[in-house]
């Protein structure tokens, strides 16, 4: 998304909450409380039996270490993207782009010469692993990812330099995982959410259809409807510990939201889908209680 400047880490100024932003905080803690209901009544986790995909070996100061790529409809997929969109957001910034996959323990298990190794098995969503199959950059980057993320959850380190076994989809035995129970309570549509200063539809940009709910207590995520727009270029964020204010492109859009939570700015992120909606993941400082 060349030219564009999606993330101004602060706002200069915080502006007083009207009639709209109350409305829009009641909403927000709202939906905090059935997350905690849900929390309470549902159990925090599911259980899943991962399909078998394919192996790759590589090796730590341990030893031999196998990484069973795995899948399952559970697992939710990583955002719709043409590898041409992707291949810019990672030129851009790498964490951007998440793909979804649970990591499961370490295994003891017995290789082809009956020697001791390690094995992990690492499950993604069922489509994407298909549509994963018949590209071998998005084949790269899943290993990739999922090596990174072995060793940032059980502190090892693995050599980068892997291969896929052939004719053996997985070693070992695949064991059931449990993985975070979708828990996604969609906020309502947002009214209209304008400060004193920003522009009415009738007086200039339009204000973009904007959706957000609670991905997670820590974790609040918008979607904006941006139908006429093809591309992110032009288009501005700024997003600072309780405000989001987007720039459209040539003037068409402006949005000016107050959000009554504490956002970490310096790690939001935001992706324009093809779909034409701009995404914006935004962890919060801390869960609303």
């Amino acid at each position: 998304m060349a030219d564009s400047k999606l993330l101004v880490p602060e706002l200069n100024e915080t502006e007083t909450m009207g009639a709209e932003t109350a409305r829009f905080q009641e909403l927000l803690l709202q939906a905090s409380k059935e997350i905690q209901q849900a929390q309470t009544n549902r159990p925090e986790s599911t259980q899943i039996q991962p399909q078998p995909g394919f192996c790759i070996k590589t090796n730590s100061s341990q030893g031999k270490v196998f990484i069973n790529i795995c899948h399952s409809p559970s697992i939710p997929p990583p955002a719709d993207m043409t590898e041409d969109e992707l291949l810019q957001m990672l030129e851009e910034d790498q964490a951007a782009f998440r793909i979804p996959m649970s990591l499961g323990e370490a295994h003891a298990e017995l290789d082809a010469k009956g020697q001791g190794c390690t094995a992990y098995d690492v499950a993604v969503n069922s489509d994407f692993y298909r549509r994963m199959q018949n590209s071998d950059f998005l084949r790269e980057l899943v290993i990739t990812i999922a090596r990174e993320g072995l060793e940032d959850k059980y502190s090892l380190q693995l050599n980068p330099e892997w291969r896929i076994l052939k004719n053996r989809p997985f070693l070992g035995s695949i064991s059931q995982q449990n993985i975070r129970s979708k828990q996604r309570p969609r906020i309502q549509e947002l009214g209209n959410l304008y400060t004193a200063d920003s522009p009415r539809p009738e007086e200039g940009p339009e204000k973009p259809h904007l959706n957000i709910w609670l991905e997670a207590p820590d974790l609040l995520l918008a979607e904006i409807d941006l139908p006429k727009l093809d591309g992110a270029q032009g288009l501005s964020l700024e997003i600072g510990e309780n405000h989001l204010v987007m720039g459209g492109s040539q003037q068409l859009y402006h949005l000016d939201a107050y959000i009554p939570l504490r956002i970490k700015s310096d790690e939001s992120r935001a992706a324009f889908h093809r779909n034409r909606r701009l995404m914006v993941a935004m962890p919060l400082l801390s869960a609303p209680s």
